[in-house]
């Protein structure tokens, strides 16, 4: 425990990232006047000002550096952030709950041959590139499960993106401990009838692009995009894991269930 004086603090150290709107960059300036600020590199916790955008962008911005991160709201929506004070911001720190995200990987194929690898937090999605609807084969472990799925497209997402895109397009909310990986088709045609499945997050998914000179589709992760791509891979990154710092009673299980019950 730390004494009266912070000694023995986990969190001494504290880097400030703003978003760059003028409320986030007021609140960096305010803070570091109070608590200091130092470079990513040399602090025990990266704190972020902005809202969701930003969080996703340090989150891949420090993939593998074992940095916590925790938010607070200076966007719109929040849905990662916690509520924005400046008054015992170390002993917030101290006494917020972590959770941790493992991101998928997604690894390309194009036209052309060249291979693309990136993460992604909350979804991997193929978006078809025209009017005309994509024609997609899926295969998970190596078998082939669904020889043509025509529709907008397709997303694998993470617990932690489940509520995001996912959700959007009718695929169903994960606790973020759950084991699972939602593969949710994106206004689909044929078959008409099918909704999407949760498969293990151990699963590999492939995903291969039919008639893909016709109907070229774009792969994404989070905002990295690769198009024409003829075939897609997909899986989740175990050894990497995301912390993500909240207030007790405001946890990302915590905001997770409350989306379930639609408030």
């Amino acid at each position: 425990m730390a004494d009266g004086n912070g000694a023995g603090r986990r969190f001494e150290r504290i880097a400030f990232l703003s978003s760059g709107t003028p409320a986030a960059d007021e609140a960096l300036e305010r803070l570091a006047r109070a608590y200091g600020n130092v470079e990513p590199a040399q602090a025990d916790v990266l704190v972020t000002l902005g809202g969701d955008g930003l969080m996703l962008q340090t989150l891949h911005r420090f993939m593998g550096h074992a940095k916590p991160i925790y938010g607070m709201n200076r966007g719109s929506v929040g849905f990662l952030m916690n509520e924005y004070q400046e008054e015992d911001l170390k002993a917030r720190l101290e006494a917020a709950e972590p959770s941790v995200v493992h991101p998928l990987v997604m690894t390309t194929t194009d036209l052309a041959g060249h291979t693309e690898r990136a993460n992604a937090i909350n979804e991997v999605a193929l978006l078809r590139q025209t009017y005309q609807a994509a024609k997609l084969r899926i295969c998970v472990d190596g078998q082939e499960r669904l020889g043509q799925l025509v529709a907008d497209g397709l997303l694998v997402a993470t617990p932690a993106g489940s509520t995001a895109y996912n959700l959007s397009v009718g695929g169903p909310i994960l606790p973020l401990d759950a084991t699972l990986m939602p593969l949710t088709p994106i206004s689909a045609f044929r078959p008409r009838r099918w909704h999407g499945a949760l498969l293990p997050d151990r699963a590999h998914v492939e995903i291969d692009i039919l008639e893909p000179d016709l109907r070229p589709v774009a792969a994404t992760a989070d905002h990295f995009e690769i198009r024409n791509v003829v075939r897609v891979s997909i899986a989740m990154d175990h050894a990497t894991g995301l912390v993500l710092l909240h207030d007790p009673g405001h946890s990302m299980n915590e905001r997770i269930l409350r989306e379930q019950f639609g408030y």
